[in-house]
């Protein structure tokens, strides 16, 4: 046989195994209304944080609250999740700096 025939072969053996797959999966149809479930917001209101603003970024809470972490026993508030990834790399350094 030559090596074409070969790939011919090959070639029919894979499109052959493509056909007879078993997948009883329906068809995903996408739809222009669908949207993906909004993610709820914790209520951060009326918690007691030990800084007015974030510690990372020094942002008044007052302006906007996304997240918060506790600390030592203290609860800390923060912008964004990211400001909050930063603050937990090195807390005590932050909180050196808070005012």
């Amino acid at each position: 046989m030559t090596r074409n025939s070969l790939l011919l072969i090959a070639l029919i053996g894979i499109a052959s195994c493509k056909n007879n797959r078993q997948d009883n999966t329906p068809p995903v149809q996408k739809d222009s209304t669908m949207t993906a479930p909004a993610a709820a917001k914790p209520d951060l209101k009326g918690l007691t944080f030990a800084y007015q603003k974030d510690p990372a970024c020094g942002m008044p809470l007052k302006a906007g609250l996304e997240d918060t972490a506790s600390y030592k026993g203290k609860l800390y508030g923060f912008c964004s999740k990211e400001c909050k990834a930063e603050f937990l790399k090195s807390p005590d350094s932050y909180l050196a700096n808070a005012k």
